[in-house]
């Protein structure tokens, strides 16, 4: 099935009610029809599903749709995109451990990855997402995994999938791919060699702001820990966020593409306005990775990012004036949506950590939502005029 298909058609056997839509599994424990019965599902002799947990025919559903969506054989879901990234960390590594990662992750990520990990006795490398040879360099001390996203939050910078994979593989590391703004739509990193796939189901799988979620993904070998690590820490997936996100899946695509449309519109518009001095998006002709982005990307998704003129309080009196976009942290909802990460998402990290995740004072990320660009535009442009950025 293609992808759309199977985001709409894989479901769970009907049951007796003969239900078109997939019903809600609101409940905390399933029944067995004898003691011998419970012993053979819990020693494994029987699969199905014994605890919510760790198992649910909801969490099922979803995770069978993004498998087939990413092209990987088996998953995990959990509560929040921050707890696929802590599970898939801690699962994996221990004392003595090295982990190399991309700079340029969500500013969460890279909390974890410096003031949790350590004091744990795990080794961190930061490396810059455009520096081949720092990489080649680090990635030969051997890590146990290799943590990227492509592309980056909130700069959308881009690395080479294919070529970081082969590197990661040639000193036995895991490859580690948070690909939470392309989605499996726009792009498969298994098809480039990713071991594990993850993603804040939060963003756009859910695409309407309402529940939290995440998602991890790949071969059995890797993803078997972190569920044994997800069943005895309890960051489990509720089975009505599970239904809510396995019915997103269902418009993901024609999503992906209105988003993608938009907000390469609204690039083009950014570039060209005296008030903005750089953007960023994948699919903009400006783009230094653009031929890159087209290699390893269906679409430029529906993030981008720019740098307005002047200082924080330009920034600020132009996000002030906005009267249709929604100013909040979040991002994927079908709403247009401004953030100023320096202040918010990326606060938490040093003004030197933000510089160097190409973050300053004056960059705004906008999620591009669903409604009519032209509107957008308007209120953008409205909001550069009343502010005085020109």
């Amino acid at each position: 099935m293609k992808d759309a298909t199977g985001a709409i058609r894989l479901q769970p056997t009907k049951s007796e009610f003969r239900e078109h839509s997939g019903p809600i599994f609101m409940t905390s424990s399933f029944q067995y029809s004898s003691a011998e019965e419970a012993e053979a599902y819990f020693s494994g002799k029987i699969e199905g599903d014994i605890y919510s947990r760790f198992s649910n025919p909801n969490t099922t559903e979803l995770i069978d749709k993004m498998c087939h969506l990413e092209q990987l054989p088996s998953g995990v879901a959990t509560a929040s995109g921050m707890a696929a990234i802590f599970a898939t960390l801690s699962a994996h590594l221990k004392s003595g451990d090295l982990v190399v990662a991309s700079g340029s992750l969500f500013g969460n990520t890279l909390y974890i990855l410096q003031n949790i990990l350590p004091n744990w006795g795990i080794n961190v490398i930061l490396v810059d997402i455009k520096d081949k040879e720092r990489w080649e360099k680090a990635i030969g001390k051997k890590p146990k995994m290799v943590l990227i996203e492509t592309p980056s939050n909130p700069g959308l910078q881009l690395i080479d999938l294919a070529w970081l994979s082969g590197l990661s593989h040639q000193h036995n590391s895991i490859f580690a791919v948070d690909n939470c703004f392309a989605t499996p739509i726009i792009q498969k990193p298994a098809l480039f060699g990713a071991d594990m796939v993850l993603h804040s189901a939060t963003k756009f799988i859910d695409g309407q702001g309402r529940v939290l979620g995440g998602i991890v993904l790949g071969k059995e070998e890797f993803i078997t820990p972190v569920f044994d690590f997800l069943r005895r820490t309890g960051a489990s997936l509720s089975p009505f966020n599970a239904w809510i996100l396995s019915k997103s899946l269902e418009t993901l695509e024609v999503r992906m593409e209105r988003h993608s449309k938009n907000a390469l519109s609204l690039a083009r518009e950014l570039e060209s306005h005296s008030g903005i001095t750089s953007v960023s998006y994948p699919f903009l002709e400006s783009h230094p990775d653009l031929t890159l982005a087209k290699k390893q990307m269906k679409w430029g998704g529906g993030v981008l990012c720019c740098n307005l003129k002047g200082d924080k309080s330009h920034a600020f009196n132009f996000i002030n004036s906005l009267s249709l976009l929604s100013i909040t942290a979040n991002l994927g909802d079908t709403r247009t949506i401004v953030t100023h990460p320096a202040t918010t998402t990326h606060s938490k990290l040093s003004p030197e950590e933000r510089v160097k995740s190409g973050i300053t004072d004056t960059t705004l990320r906008f999620s591009v939502g669903l409604e009519s660009i032209d509107d957008i535009i308007n209120d953008i442009t409205d909001a550069l005029e009343k502010s005085n950025i020109e």
